[in-house]
């Protein structure tokens, strides 16, 4: 059940009837026309913007359209009253039995209310953490990775079929570093003193690998040249950090369904075809870039590179694919690797970049056209920084990463369900402040609690209503007499629960799985309002002495609200809670 949707289907039925009846012109284009809850709760349930967006091509003035369109809407027996607006929005009040059916259609589906067909069909790679196999993951890494998950589980939830995806960055330099780090690691296990050199992981995480290193291949590389030893310690090395990774992304609650090698593209001839292919389109020159802004002309080398031609999709200035060596630059394996999940058949490509990739969005996109033809788009979503504080100081050290704040730190201080949660409270691209006094706190300022506590008071009511003896199974629920939900505060209860369909579907069209941490902290709000009315006026209490009918009605609304939560809550990776400790 989604009621917007429903109203809406009636709103262009009612449109149709308008063209056949000739109060409109045929073949009018009805893509347009929303319903949503006005600005203005006062106003009405909900609002159309049908006669605004046809006047122009209808020709006519927006009130004539909205006058004749709210009198066919009265005519619906879910239509209350039907009033024209300003220049002509047209503001409905539903009958409370719609609202009240609200109550039931969640119980009737259970967790599953809301889902919807969005994505019906479609394929969605989302690709998110993909840190480099280095070393733990740290704060950022959690944010994108929370981020990450939840708006896979979104798209999921309104009916895409999703593959979350991390690719590993084991073709760089970084993994030589990282392999010469562990092989200082290595030699200190057979008891030598060792100095890490600029350009070295120094972390105390190594030291483990070290020694695991040790165990496995004795001093066979002790004393020997690099060229010996790295490519064999290159290998173990990321395959250990990877674990380390899986086990962190596992503390978070986080499984990829698919981890992808970046070493894979090199010398299998996967790059170059992906590149040739651009050059047979006439995408790939030989060149020379302007001077970068910033840089005076006696400053700039100019010197020809191999190119693509980005800007012809959107870009600010064509891209260098090859270095002076010869040797690949950054951009040209992430081309191919976008190829490949092209290849893959996925109709829509997510990447989540920390902050300080937002300099690689307009190229990545660019390739992204070229390649698909402008048929599958890519949106890359950045995630700004974390900044921790921990009693009223910000919190930046960890010993065991040397110097950040590593994913276990945070899930060792205060639990994957309050990371995930808080790290959902600010759009992805807007700084977030983690407190950790304020997140560990039992009050409404605690978005977390807020919505766990909710959950949890409305277990606390279906405990006491059987201990009473009133039957509160979700079969009993369902059968109840919902007209009694007829008080203001129920059906303001029952109007939050209806836009849950539309909240999902809204925040799957436009990626933001921030709006579900939202919409539960106020849904979360009006279940607590609603508690706190019956504190002084009785009638509103969920447990009615005497009169278990009057109950169930009122627990029925308490249980879908609770339905909803779960939802939600499951959405973002977070369990909820059935008591408050």
């Amino acid at each position: 059940m989604n009621l917007f949707a429903d109203i809406r289907h009636l709103v262009l039925n009612a449109l149709e009837a308008m063209q056949a009846a000739g109060d409109l012109p045929a073949g009018l284009a009805t893509d347009n026309v929303t319903v949503e809850p006005p600005r203005d709760p006062a106003h009405g349930d909900m609002a159309t913007n049908a006669a605004m967006v046809l006047a122009k091509p209808a020709g006519l003035k927006p009130r004539d359209i909205a006058e004749k369109l709210s009198q066919r809407l009265a005519e619906d027996p879910r239509i209350t009253s039907a009033e024209v607006a300003g220049p002509g929005f047209l503001n409905l009040r539903l009958a409370p039995s719609v609202w009240q059916g609200v109550a039931g259609a969640v119980l009737e589906a259970g967790t599953d209310f809301g889902r919807g067909d969005l994505g019906a069909g479609k394929r969605v790679n989302v690709e998110y953490v993909s840190a480099n196999p280095t070393g733990p993951l740290h704060v950022g890494h959690t944010r994108g990775a929370v981020f990450g998950d939840a708006l896979a589980s979104l798209l999921a939830f309104a009916g895409f079929d999703v593959t979350r995806e991390y690719v590993i960055n084991d073709g760089g330099s970084q993994i030589d570093a990282l392999a010469r780090s562990v092989y200082l690691r290595y030699l200190e296990a057979h008891g030598q003193d060792v100095a890490f050199p600029d350009g070295t992981y120094p972390g105390d995480y190594l030291i483990p690998v070290g020694q695991k290193l040790k165990e496995q291949v004795g001093d066979k590389f002790v004393g020997q040249p690099e060229e010996t030893w790295l490519i064999p310690i290159r290998d173990f090395a990321t395959d250990e950090m990877m674990d380390l990774i899986r086990e962190d992304l596992a503390l978070l609650g986080v499984k990829m369904d698919h981890f992808f090698s970046e070493k894979s593209l090199y010398n299998t001839g996967k790059i170059e075809a992906c590149l040739a292919k651009l050059d047979q389109m006439g995408l790939i020159y030989t060149g020379t870039l302007e001077p970068p802004k910033g840089k005076l002309p006696d400053d700039w080398e100019a010197r020809e590179q191999t190119l693509f031609k980005s800007t012809e999709f959107g870009d600010d200035q064509d891209r260098p694919i090859k270095k002076n060596d010869g040797s690949w630059t950054y951009f040209a394996p992430d081309i191919a690797y976008h190829n490949d999940k092209i290849e893959r058949g996925f109709d829509a490509l997510i990447n989540v970049f920390g902050a300080d990739h937002g300099g690689y969005v307009k190229r990545m996109k660019a390739a992204v056209k070229a390649l698909s033809g402008g048929e599958v788009p890519l949106d890359i979503k950045l995630t700004q920084l974390v900044k921790l504080f921990k009693n009223g100081k910000e919190f930046k050290m960890s010993k065991r990463a040397g110097n950040f704040v590593t994913l276990r730190d945070l899930i060792d201080e205060v639990g994957s369900d309050v990371t995930r949660f808080v790290m959902l409270t600010r759009k992805n691209d807007a700084p977030l402040d983690f407190d950790f006094d304020k997140v560990m706190e039992q009050s409404r300022e605690n978005p977390v609690f807020y919505v766990q506590y909710a959950h949890a008071r409305v277990a606390s009511v279906l405990r006491r209503a059987a201990e009473a003896g009133i039957d509160v199974s979700d079969a009993a629920l369902k059968s109840a007499d919902l007209s009694r939900l007829d008080h203001v505060a129920e059906q303001g209860v029952l109007k939050k629960l209806a836009e849950w369909p539309r909240l999902v579907e809204t925040a799957a069209r436009t990626n933001e799985p921030h709006r579900v941490a939202f919409y539960l902290y106020e849904l979360a709000g009006d279940l607590h309002g609603l508690w706190n009315r019956g504190n002084d006026e009785t009638q509103l209490r969920f447990i009615q002495e005497d009169d278990p009918a009057t109950s169930q009605s009122k627990i029925a609304l308490a249980r879908a609200v609770a339905i909803v939560i779960a939802a939600g809550l499951g959405i973002l990776g977070v369990k909820p809670a059935e008591e408050m400790r």
